[in-house]
Order: structure tokens, then sequence, then C-alpha cells
């Protein structure tokens, strides 16, 4: 059954095209990827069909009754600041909340009925009662609370975390905390723009099992291409304002391109050897000037006419770049001893990290978010002082940075100012090819840093560290916001790079075509680190993966930590509550139930001392034994309420 209709969508923005004549269809159930440059309509798409942005033509069609939900690249969460994180989420399940309300009340009502002695409104309200909760059962409500706090842990946030207020997460996390939330909802066409952005490795596995079991539709933006060939089963790549739907994953769709495109470059060259055998034959009869020979002008001439052209395929502009060395370093590049750092100095992110890096080695560092990758490579730099611990470079070591928050760049400056005042020694010609490189043409050089958009401005910053020339490269999530096409030219340039790399990323696509040795975080392992060396014939992510897992087998089931008594404290009170509140609840409905009971006795003794029913000995048992079961049951009720 087809769940989403998109026809004949085309959208502007200040005479720019973004899309035009988007046509495509979503079948329920499937998991379609969206993929293409950086600028291209992605998201654009996506606003449009959750109906945030309305098309300059063309519409878009969901099926019957079916819900709509998006995660958007960016979300600011600050107008619900004062709200708890659970509260957050359990605003996802308005109704839910609004039945849970509603039984609170029926059960306050059943149970003053009962004190009232108005036993016919509270046999009433109890059966009312029993269908609303069989209707909040059905529709889950005795699973929505959990679901969101499972939710919760899953993306990064602890128990501990769920009664914060959101005023107290960072923005990373408002994201994370949307996608919790979003994902608890379920709606029937899931809307997701970058989701593995905030997320680590770990993280991001977990989102790719969840989306895989999900049970309705997702579609998916991301420039992740591990993630998409793991979740997707569609492929639509949005180029030159339009999209082409392919069936498969990332790689499945990226072959299938290469190889449709191939197959039309053939066929536009034999068609360019046809239009040429014509048109020479057409130069031929005018040279010979008589009239049989016009006619067969004409008729050639026709031909071609009747020929539709096959364009020669526009390639998307894709960075190129190229990392040298400015001279060769000692072999011991680099020795870290019992490192130590916290922004908290009572609670330090690592405290005793030592590790080792050897010329021409490529390192990446992993570990979960806030365990202190980013703050490791900032130390690194040069741009944090270690509370503890030595780092010593070796000889003729040069370092280039790369910052994941592009931080380093003057907002005031344009493009071409900021390389001039980094590299005064280069002309004018030798910054502008470099900038070429980068994709930066004659108009966007005088654009200023504050009005370039987060790939742009890594672009800018890749520029300079390969205008810089080093011998060591530090590289802090260098993916982020870069594009497929310039995340695949930075691997190639990395990996024909011979110099010496350490960097931090999720990308996993990165991390199998660069790495030569995996380093985790660990402040539970020796040196504070558990060093993963590789080896070369399989995927360094795939490997890691290997290693990790068999070191996990291997060691025995760790304790668990002892909770602080705050924490045992809380989830003390809270199962206090919970059983007082079951408590009164019990008490209530037994209550209610007890005068339903007794309305039925008294029926079932004016029903025995009617005539016709003392004659029938049958249907006098009958009222008789319903008679006795319903006074037992009365009794146990009187028991249970005096308890």
């Amino acid at each position: 059954m087809t769940l989403l209709g998109v026809s004949d969508v085309g959208v502007s923005f200040g005479g720019h095209t973004v899309l035009e004549g988007v046509t495509f269809s979503v079948q329920e159930g499937a998991r379609l990827g969206v993929i293409g440059v950086n600028g291209v309509g992605k998201t654009t798409l996506l606003r449009v069909i959750c109906g945030a942005c309305a098309p300059d033509s063309g519409g878009v069609y969901l099926a019957k009754g079916k819900t709509v939900g998006m995660l958007p690249q960016i979300t600011d969460l600050s107008e619900k600041g004062g709200e708890a994180l659970l509260a957050y989420m359990e605003e996802a399940f308005p109704q839910l909340v609004k039945t849970e309300k509603e039984l609170d009340a029926l059960s306050h009502s059943i149970t003053e009925a009962a004190e009232r002695g108005e036993h016919d409104r509270a046999a009433s309200l109890s059966a009312s009662y029993d269908l609303l909760s069989a209707r909040f059962a059905q529709q889950g409500g005795a699973t929505f609370r959990a679901r969101c706090r499972s939710m919760l842990v899953r993306l990064g946030f602890p128990e501990e975390m769920h009664l914060r207020r959101i005023s107290e997460i960072s923005g990373g996390q408002h994201t994370r905390l949307a996608l919790a939330r979003l994902l608890a909802s379920e709606p029937d066409l899931l809307l997701l723009d970058e989701p593995t952005n905030h997320l680590d490795i770990d993280a991001t596995t977990w989102l790719e099992e969840h989306l895989a079991a999900y049970p309705k539709t997702v579609m998916i933006v991301s420039h992740d291409r591990y993630f998409l060939d793991r979740v997707t089963d569609h492929t639509l790549r949005l180029s030159h304002t339009r999209a082409y739907l392919y069936k498969g994953n990332y790689t499945a769709a990226k072959e299938k391109q290469e190889a449709d495109e191939a197959s039309l470059e053939r066929r536009r060259r034999e068609q360019m050897k046809i239009r040429a055998r014509i048109e020479a034959n057409i130069a031929f009869q005018r040279r010979c000037g008589q009239e049989h020979n016009f006619v067969t002008i004409r008729s050639k001439q026709k031909q071609l006419d009747r020929m539709e052209k096959i364009e020669k395929t526009v390639d998307e502009r894709s960075v190129r770049m190229r990392f040298e060395q400015s001279g060769e370093s000692a072999a011991n590049v680099l020795s870290v001893r019992h490192l130590r750092f916290g922004y908290d100095p009572a609670h330090p992110l690592f405290s005793d990290v030592s590790f080792d890096v050897r010329r021409g080695e490529r390192v990446l560092v992993l570990g979960p978010n806030g365990c202190g990758k980013s703050t490791l490579m900032k130390l690194l730099s040069g741009h944090l002082v270690p509370d503890g611990g030595c780092m010593e470079f070796g000889y003729r070591v040069e370092v280039g940075y790369y910052d994941q928050e592009v931080r380093g760049l003057d907002p005031n400056r344009t493009v071409m100012e900021e390389l001039h005042a980094s590299f005064p020694g280069c002309t004018e010609l030798e910054i502008r090819s470099a900038l070429a490189l980068f994709l930066f043409g004659a108009d966007e050089i005088t654009q200023t840093i504050s009005t370039l958009s987060g790939g742009e401005r890594a672009r800018v910053l890749l520029c300079k560290l390969m205008l810089k020339k080093v011998n060591l490269l530090i590289l802090d999530e260098p993916t982020n916001h870069l594009d497929i096409a310039s995340r695949e030219a930075l691997e190639a340039a990395v990996a024909e790079y011979e110099g010496t790399v350490i960097a931090v990323s999720h990308d996993r696509y990165f991390i199998d075509r660069t790495a030569s040795r995996i380093i985790e975080l660990c402040p539970t392992a020796e040196d504070g680190i558990i060093d993963y060396p590789l080896e070369r014939d399989e995927g360094a992510y795939t490997a890691y993966t290997r290693l990790r897992a068999l070191s996990e087998a291997a060691e025995p089931t760790a304790p668990q930590k002892e909770e602080s008594d705050a924490k045992r404290r809380y989830e003390q009170q809270k199962k206090e509550r919970a059983d007082r509140a079951a408590e009164k609840r019990r008490i209530e409905q037994a209550k209610a139930r007890a005068a339903a009971l007794e309305a039925e006795i008294a029926r079932l003794d004016e029903a025995l001392a009617q005539p016709e029913n003392a004659a029938d000995y049958v249907k006098a048992a009958e009222l008789c034994r319903r008679h006795d079961e319903a006074e037992e049951e009365l009794l146990a009720l009187y028991e249970q309420i005096m308890d």
C-alpha cells in the first residue's frame, strides 16, 4: 500500500530553484534513505512532506489517517527549559495522559458514590471505568511511561537525569531528547534529518537496530554511509533539482547509479556517431545541390530533429584535497603519560591516560559521548592545559588541528581575508586555487565567515589545514558537516597522507578507510585506554568490533556500582508512592465492586420473593446459587476494605 506520494514538487528560494518536478512514492513499511550534496534540497524535501514548507508547485499526498513526525537537524527546546526530561517525553502521548486523568476522576467518583450509598450509580461508574481502563491498556497506557524511560536511557540519558530540567542539558542533547520522544511516539511516517549527528557509535548502533525493526515507515536524510547501508532498503538521490529513486541501500544505489551513468554515456557516444554520420550526409547532399538532394536533406534533418539528444551527465561538484608533510618527524611522534584533566577538578574526565604514537600511524580515538575524546584532542593540540601528567612531542613534529566546532575562524573576515591572514606568504592566485579545490568560487570567497553554513566553514578549515603542511594531523570529528562526496575526498586525502594522524570520529566508513590503530578511552582499564592494534586484511571498524567483542567475552562480568544514597532514597520513595497509589486504587475498586454486589444481592432477594420464581425450583436454585456466590465475594471484599 502506498503511504506517501510526492507529485511534481517544485521549490524555489529567492529565484534559486532547489527542487523541480520531484516525483516519487513510498510504500508502507519502506525505509528510504535520502542522499545528495549539501544544499541540494534534502531538508527542504522533508519539510515539504511534513507540511512545514509549502511547495511552489506540485503536491504531497499522505494515506488517510496516517501520522507524520519529523526530527530536524538542530532542535532548540529552550522554550521547554523548565520541564523535566521525562515530562517532556510523556507529552508525546496526550491522549493517554488525558485518559489516565479521566480514570483517576472516575475512580474518585466511584468511591464517593459508594460512600453515599448510591449503589446503582457506583455500579454504572464502575462499568464505565472498566471499559475506559480496557481501552487505555489496549492503546499502550500500561507501558508508555516505561517506553519513555527506556528510550531516554538508550539515547544517553541515564535514570538520574530523567528529572533534570531541559535548560540544564546541551544543544546536542536537545536533539537527542527530541529523537527519543519521536521514536517513543512511533508516527506512521518517521522523517529523520541527520539523526546520528549527536550520537556516539554505541547509540548509533542501537538506533540502526531499532529502525531495522521499526514497524512503520522511515525516511532518513543522512551522510552516514554505514548507517544507510544497515537501515535503508530504498534510496532517493537528489541531484540538480531532480530526484532519482533506487531500490536498495546506499551501496546498491551507488552501484546502480554508476551503471546507469555508464550506460547513458555509451548511448550518448553512440548517438553522437549516428548524428555525425547524418550531419555529414546532409553536408554532402548540400554540396551536390540537385533537387532530389534537397528532398534527402529535409528527410535527414527531420530524422535529426526527431532524435532526442542524450546530454552528457553533469557531475556533482566535489571537494579535492591533498595533505602534504612539512618534513619527516622523529620516529616517536608523541608520548602521553598519566594525563589528567577535568573541567570540574572534583570530577575529572580522565585521570591516568598513557599511550605512545609512532610516525606514520593513523590512530582513531573512540569512546562514548562525554568520555573526553574531544577534550583529549584539545589537550594534544595545545588548546587546553592538563591538570596533571605530561605530553611530549618528538623532534620536528609540527601539528595541525581540526576543531569539530569549527572555531578558529574570524566571523568578520571574508573567506579570502581569512586565508590571507593565516598564510601571508601565499599569493592571491595560490589562495584562490586552493579555495577552488574546496568549491569556493569568485562569489563565495567574498562572503564573510559569519554567513557561511556549517559545511562551508568546515571546508574553509580543511583548506587552511591543507595549506599549513604539517606532519601530525589532529582531527576532531572531521566528517561532521560534510556531504558524502566531501567525506570520500577527505578519506582519500588522509589515506594518502604520509604523516601521522590522531583523530576522533563516529563515522565508521572513515574509521574503516583510515585507521591503522584504535584507542578506546576507558577509565577502568590500565593506562586509561584499551589499545586495539589492527590487521590490514580487514576494515578497521570491523576489526575493532570483533576484537572488542572478544575482549568483553573474555572478561568476567563487572559488579554493578553501588547506587548512591540519594538515588536509593529516591527509588524507595517512588516505590512507596506507587504502592500507596496502587493500594488506594485497589480499595476504591473493591468499594465500587462491593456496591455493585450489594445492589445485585438486593435484586436477587426481590427475585426470590416473587411467587412465580419460588414455584420454579430450577430457577430458584439458580438464583440461590448466584446469591451465595455474590455474598461470598462480598464478604471477601469487606475483608480487603477493612484491612
